[in-house]
C-alpha cells in the first residue's frame, strides 16, 4: 500500500465506522508501512518467536537470536540450521519453537517453501502455503500477510489483541466471537488490516496469539 492508499483507507473507515474514526483521531497516521518486514524469512521467524508471548518478551528473545549471527544482516536458513540446539534454546527458544524454526529452514532449503513467489499469490493461497510449516497456523500466516506483504484486507479473528480491543472499543458486554468480529469487520472492507492496526494501537500492544 502507498501513502495515498493509507489516506484513502482512513477516509473510508472514518465514513463507515465512528468507533474507528475516534481511534484514528487518537492514534494518528497508520503505522503499518513502518512495521513492514522486508525479509520474508525474518518475518516468519519473528512470528514464530512471538507466538503466545507478550510483545516485550518476544522482542527480547528475537534480539538474542539475532545476536547469534553476524551483525547487520539477518541469517540465511542454512546459517540457522548450523547453530546447535543448545545455543538456540539458550536465547529463549522453547523446544517446540526450535522445532518449528528447524522445519521452516528445512522447507526453504529443500525448495518446498518458495518465499519469492508468495507476493504473487492471493491471501488464501499464501495462508495455505505457509500453514504447511510446523507451528505456522492461520494467525502467523495472517501476520505475514499484514506485516510482510502489506495486504490491506486481512482480519485475524483469532488474535487476542483484536478480540480485546473490539470488546473495549465497541463496549461489548461479552467477548466477541469470530463470527461477530467478522460481522463488525464487514464495515471495514476493503481495509480491514488498517482497522486492525488501530485496534492494536488502542491497546498499546502487538498481536501475540496463534
Amino acid at each position: 500500500m502507498s501513502d495515498l492508499d493509507y489516506t484513502k483507507a482512513r477516509r473510508h473507515l472514518a465514513r463507515r465506522d465512528p468507533v474507528l474514526r475516534d481511534l484514528m483521531r487518537a492514534h494518528g497516521p497508520c503505522g503499518l508501512a513502518a512495521r513492514q518486514h522486508a525479509n520474508p524469512f525474518k518475518a516468519l521467524v519473528r512470528a514464530i518467536v512471538g507466538q503466545q508471548l507478550s510483545a516485550k518478551a518476544a522482542a527480547t528473545i528475537f534480539s538474542r537470536f539475532e545476536l547469534l549471527f553476524e551483525p547487520g544482516s539477518f541469517p540465511a536458513p542454512a546459517q540457522v540450521v548450523a547453530v546447535p540446539d543448545e545455543r538456540l534454546r539458550g536465547v529463549g527458544l522453547s523446544s517446540q519453537k526450535l522445532g518449528y524454526v528447524r522445519d521452516l529452514c528445512r522447507r526453504i532449503e529443500e525448495g518446498q517453501l518458495p518465499l519469492d513467489v508468495l507476493d504473487r499469490m492471493d491471501d488464501e493461497a499464501v495462508i495455505e502455503t505457509l500453514t504447511q510449516v510446523k507451528g505456522v497456523g492461520r494467525w502467523t500466516a495472517e501476520m505475514f500477510l499484514i506485516f510482510r506483504l502489506q495486504r490491506p484486507d486481512v482480519l485475524p479473528v483469532g488474535d487476542l489483541g483484536i478480540v480485546n480491543a473490539v470488546k473495549r472499543a465497541y463496549r461489548l458486554r461479552k467477548t466477541p466471537s469470530p463470527d461477530r468480529l467478522r460481522r463488525i469487520g464487514e464495515a471495514w472492507r476493503p481495509y480491514r488490516s488498517v482497522a486492525c492496526w488501530y485496534l492494536w494501537a488502542s491497546l498499546n500492544n502487538e498481536p501475540t496469539k496463534d
